[in-house]
């Protein structure tokens, strides 16, 4: 079964579906689409720069560049060609774990490289990063939004040695310097525990190939322990795989769509079904501004056929959709091809989904979900209403 991507970022682990072209002449891309003025144009900058540049210049760099310059051209901070390198960096983020910090990073609109979310328990996550965050500097080199891929390289090494970033938070607008210690990251999509007798848990921390088998079976699970009631916790959540999201509200929905998707025609490309099955709970989904894409595509669906209450922030607001092709030679292109649009047919891209009951967390508080139960106030506002609805 084919599947698709709402790419979050490159900075984690990701599975990928590849989907394959060619083309068969190295430079036809640029001759069969530049008129004449155009290719002179470019061939005497070509000659210009490798004549009076300072410094000697590397005649592959100058393709990849081109190449590069293309996607770049769109100004879509989710579209990027990837060389040979970097897509094997792409495909070394499906193993089951790496070392790192654990954050989600994306570019911004301002091209900062801006914290998604940061890995529950991980180092990132312990010192405090949060979403809307900006990495500034890694290990006093300045980075942008568009040199991401250099940035993660940076980021990663070898366990227990450590990385100096320097972050503009986004709560007080103020720089701040972190030494974060490198360490394994080991991603469980699904985790899940009964609390209050009868309240069931389950927080999904990404949408895996395998995590609507997870999600189905922690589920069955907490059903066996009669939870009367279910906390979906998706704070944190960058996404992944749209069909472990659908599949995962297909298990809860009644019959009726779950997600729409229209290319920039306004064609409808996706229209993913629920069947007549739902879970006869009622349901709390707990999320912030680090739940995106795939994350908001169950939230929304939730929300719009009214099986569940929506707790704590604003979510992310990326409502649109990628694919991943790679080429012969290794290299690779992720492009933005499709929005989607809740049941309801909102869009959410840029804007987010609001929650039914606004709540922020503390100020200074260590750590969310369920190893901080006494101060986690979205986690704890979840399971009062969800009382209310036993």
């Amino acid at each position: 079964m084919k599947k698709r991507w709402i790419f979050m970022t490159l900075s984690l682990l990701l599975v990928t579906n590849l989907l394959t072209f060619y083309f068969s002449k190295k430079d036809s891309v640029f001759s069969n689409s530049l008129t004449g003025k155009q290719a002179i144009k470019m061939e005497y900058l070509k000659e210009f720069i490798k004549k009076n540049y300072l410094r000697e210049v590397d005649e592959g760099k100058f393709y990849e560049g081109q190449l590069k310059g293309i996607v770049a051209s769109l100004g879509d901070p989710y579209s990027e060609y990837y060389s040979k390198e970097e897509m094997q960096e792409l495909m070394d983020f499906t193993s089951a774990s790496f070392y790192g910090v654990g954050i989600v990073l994306s570019p911004g609109e301002d091209n900062r490289i801006t914290v998604v979310s940061a890995i529950k328990g991980s180092p990132a996550d312990q010192a405090g990063l949060s979403a809307g965050d900006k990495i500034i500097k890694i290990n006093g080199k300045d980075f942008m939004g568009d040199q991401l891929t250099k940035a993660v390289e940076e980021i990663k090494g070898k366990e227990n040695t450590k990385v100096q970033i320097q972050v503009l938070k986004s709560d007080s607008n103020k720089l701040e310097d972190y030494q974060l210690e490198r360490k394994k990251i080991s991603v469980d999509t699904v985790i899940s525990k009964k609390l209050d007798q009868d309240i069931g848990y389950i927080g999904i921390t990404q949408f895996s190939d395998h995590t609507s088998k997870e999600f189905d079976q922690h589920l069955n699970k907490l059903q066996k322990q009669g939870i009367k009631g279910l906390i979906l916790d998706l704070r944190g959540n960058p996404g992944g795989y749209m069909d472990a999201a659908t599949a995962i509200a297909d298990s809860l929905l009644p019959q009726g769509t779950i997600v729409t998707a229209k290319n920039r025609a306004g064609k409808l490309v996706e229209n993913v079904q629920s069947d007549n099955r739902a879970l006869n709970l009622p349901m709390v989904v707990v999320m912030n501004k680090g739940s995106a894409s795939a994350s908001e595509i169950l939230a929304g669906a939730l929300k719009d056929h009214k099986k569940a209450t929506l707790v704590g922030e604003t979510s992310y607001g990326k409502g649109v959709i990628q694919i991943v092709k790679t080429f012969p030679k290794g290299d690779g292109l992720k492009l933005t091809v499709a929005e989607y649009f809740t049941p309801n047919g909102v869009s959410i891209d840029k804007k987010g989904i609001e929650p039914d009951v606004q709540i922020k967390l503390p100020e200074n508080i260590k750590g969310i979900g369920l190893d901080y139960l006494e101060t986690d106030s979205q986690l704890n506002k979840a399971r009062e209403i969800l009382k209310d609805k036993i």
